[in-house]
């Protein structure tokens, strides 16, 4: 049974039936799921949300699927209290919500399992999608579980791990000379040609719902609350805009109490168009050719930006760029102080959140969740050189004083 009740535009409110539809006819506003409130309350509670296996579908009420799931696996991944990357930056209650310890490595597995199981059950024989790697590695594995072909678009320069981590289950992968955006264009005019499942095209309103799940975790792993502050990295925005949705959902419900959580946005300053929006004090985005190491970041003309602005408006938030320089450093920081390898997205969240801190934007004392969503064994390409190469030594215990003498140990 799903409690979904229709796609309702956000711009103009008018509702339409549960297809795979993305796009409002009347105003070409975008579509998103809206449910029956009020027969969730009445059929969730806490202690039925604890009873349920440990994963991303223990909320299935709040997800907008009836058929059987598609799961390999996903979601309830590690809130970790971080309190030696909190002393590097002046913070007294910091948490990692890490989702590199999700089956392919990345946040991209809870959307795509809503919306492999949303495609299985409108009756697709094939899933597809653009994307910058991490999506291109998740549509592959739940196809490949769901017996469903896939079809799958990425920029030709994308990271040898992300390229080889979707190959490997054998999809039909197509590398396009462009970068996302001029790839996204392309798969738009394939959508409207071929009778796949575009899961961040004509499949994309159940498909962005996935990411509520992790706002559902972070406040059921917080002892059913909502943090002070979430830091977030932005590439098309919906990510920003579903954590928010989920936590307000839970309130709504009664789950937690009233949610004040500021939303920050954190961006690659190669391709920073929320960011330069946000300091501009607008809501219009425009858009940048991405040049950025965080290539999983690199969406130059986000779909969801304006609605990410207006939930940092909503909440108090702010936003925050770094640079390639920062976000190796980044990278290398978590990595030293709290053993979690981050891909570049996981960098731009931690300099991007050393920004917030350093302007006051968050508090020493306030409880921050910081959310790292793809593993950095991905894009080994960003750090490579920034690490050192092991000295070699004869198997000898004199070549090993040698090299490092007795005062080194």
């Amino acid at each position: 049974m799903s409690y979904a009740t229709a796609l309702r535009c956000r711009e103009c409110g008018r509702e339409y039936p549960q297809e795979p539809i993305n796009v409002c006819e009347v105003c070409f506003g975008p579509l998103e799921v809206a449910y029956d409130y009020e027969s969730i309350a009445r059929d969730l509670s806490r202690d039925k949300i604890a009873a349920a296996p440990a994963s991303m579908w223990r909320y299935k009420e709040l997800l907008p699927v009836s058929g059987e799931v598609i799961d390999i696996g996903t979601g309830f991944t590690p809130l970790t209290k971080a309190d030696n990357l909190g002393r590097e930056l002046g913070l007294r209650q910091l948490y990692l919500k890490n989702d590199c310890l999700n089956p392919t490595y990345s946040f991209k597995d809870r959307v795509v399992s809503v919306a492999a199981t949303k495609a299985k059950e409108f009756g697709f024989s094939a899933i597809a999608c653009t994307s910058t790697g991490n999506l291109a590695g998740s549509v592959a594995a739940h196809a490949a579980r769901a017996g469903l072909k896939a079809y799958i678009f990425i920029p030709a320069d994308l990271e040898q791990g992300k390229i080889l981590g979707a190959a490997i289950y054998n999809p039909t992968l197509i590398a396009v000379n462009g970068n996302y955006d001029e790839v996204n264009r392309l798969c738009n005019e394939l959508a409207d040609k071929y009778p796949w499942g575009f899961v961040n095209i004509n499949i994309r309103p159940y498909y962005a719902e996935g990411s509520k799940t992790l706002g559902y975790e972070v406040a059921e792993q917080l002892g059913w609350r909502a943090p002070d502050h979430a830091v977030v990295p932005v590439a098309s925005g919906a990510l920003l805009v579903k954590i928010w949705k989920g936590l307000n959902e839970l309130s709504m419900l009664g789950l937690i109490g009233p949610v004040s959580t500021r939303m920050h946005a954190t961006q690659a300053a190669g391709c920073a168009p929320v960011v330069e929006a946000f300091r501009a004090g607008t809501h219009i985005i425009r858009p940048v050719k991405p040049n950025t190491i965080a290539k999983s970041l690199a969406i130059g003309n986000p779909a969801d930006g304006y609605y990410a602005l207006k939930t940092i408006g909503e909440s108090g938030g702010a936003a925050s760029a770094a640079t390639d320089a920062e976000i190796v450093a980044g990278i290398k920081l978590l990595a030293e102080s709290e053993g979690i390898f981050a891909e570049t997205a996981g960098g731009v969240v931690v300099s991007g959140l050393r920004h917030l801190v350093a302007e006051g934007a968050i508090k020493r004392d306030e409880l921050v969740v910081a959310f790292i969503t793809g593993c950095g064994l991905k894009t080994l390409e960003a750090v490579a050189d920034s690490v050192v190469s092991p000295p070699i030594i004869q198997p000898t215990l004199a070549s090993f004083e040698q090299m490092y003498g007795e005062r080194a140990l």
